[in-house]
């Protein structure tokens, strides 16, 4: 059975009056008398009929809705940021219509597409581990549609960006590890395609240098997939643990990455931080209850889509072409906790 909302024109068949004369009634128009009026809106309420906002928007030009892109909705990371977005947009009269890529470029491309098709006003997007190519989004962005990257950003597209700090949070987070007295500190990482890689990559390599440690290259492992697919980070773990110079410590690059790493150890029975530490990015509401409770580097999700939002509705909103822009950087928070204790303390 398909739902059929209630129209002006229902509204019109049950009084025997025009479509537009109901119409004129619910703007109150002082074209039509206070009579009519009051039969109209009484008529309204009776039967259900709801304004439609596409329609209204469409005649003013706008569709006061905003296209979201991430890469899923189930990671906690982008579920804060999607909640910061969602109440920006609706404190200032927007819809929002949420779309995941699962890591896929073609589905990024394929999302964004629908979006457009849906007469979004601007496009928030934190890019798939795929994606290499933003054409999608240059033929957008020359056509006039609004566009703010977070998280993950592009420099192909002069336009406000917001992430967080990257750089600092991996070079804090190498640093703990290190005065924790761990040396052989491996890096699990995501796609070197993706923003955040490289800028986490520079602070891990920064915080090994200035304390005198040799970077060993076969330490780094990359997760194509963004640790969406099991067996990359089965792969780059089962590699650091059986080699010949086991790490002592792992530094992990993400939220679903440090996750499934932690699960893993315990599958493998390695105990933690004993056998192997452990401190990675992931904003898991769990990290302090965990076993053991989870060393990791927190961003604030929730600052980044309210941030995000709000400088998307005033690019949409403005009278005058934008053409300054900013690139907005989050401050990180690294917690310790038991999965990265010093070595030599006992558990």
């Amino acid at each position: 059975m398909n739902f059929e909302a209630v129209t002006i024109k229902d509204i019109a068949r049950e009084l025997g009056i025009s479509p537009s004369a109901v119409s004129k009634a619910l703007r109150d128009s002082h074209e039509i008398s206070p009579k009519t009026k009051g039969l109209v809106l009484e008529c309204a309420q009776r039967i259900g009929y709801k304004p439609n906002p596409m329609a209204q928007s469409l005649k003013r030009g706008k569709s006061k809705s905003i296209g979201i892109v991430v890469s899923t909705i189930d990671n906690q990371f982008f579920s804060q940021v999607i909640n910061g977005i969602e109440s920006v947009a609706h404190n200032n009269g927007y819809n929002v219509i949420i779309t995941q890529t699962n890591e896929s470029f073609e589905l990024e491309k394929l999302n964004v597409q629908h979006l457009t098709f849906r007469s979004i006003d601007g496009l928030l997007i934190s890019l798939s581990t795929e994606t290499k190519n933003i054409d999608h989004l240059k033929d957008l962005h020359k056509k006039g549609l609004p566009i703010v990257f977070f998280d993950r950003t592009s420099d192909e597209i002069e336009t406000h960006k917001v992430i967080a700090d990257n750089f600092n949070g991996a070079y804090e987070a190498t640093v703990q590890l290190i005065k924790a007295g761990y040396r052989k500190i491996a890096h699990i990482t995501s796609s070197v395609n993706v923003s955040i890689t490289t800028e986490r990559l520079k602070g891990y390599q920064l915080a090994l240098e200035e304390n005198n440690i040799e970077l060993n290259e076969k330490y780094i492992k990359y997760c194509l997939h963004g640790g969406k697919d099991l067996a990359e980070i089965e792969h780059a773990l089962s590699e650091l643990l059986f080699s010949d110079d086991r790490p002592d410590a792992l530094f992990t690059a993400s939220d679903r990455i440090t996750t499934t790493t932690l699960a893993l150890l315990h599958k493998l029975k390695f105990k933690i931080p004993d056998d192997i530490a452990l401190l990675g990015f992931t904003n898991t509401q769990l990290a302090a209850v965990l076993n053991p409770s989870l060393s990791s580097v927190y961003q604030p999700g929730i600052e980044m889509g309210k941030k995000a939002t709000e400088m998307l509705i005033s690019m949409i909103e403005s009278k005058r072409p934008v053409t300054e822009f900013e690139t907005v950087i989050l401050p990180t928070q690294v917690f310790i906790r038991d999965s990265s204790k010093p070595v030599g303390v006992i558990s």
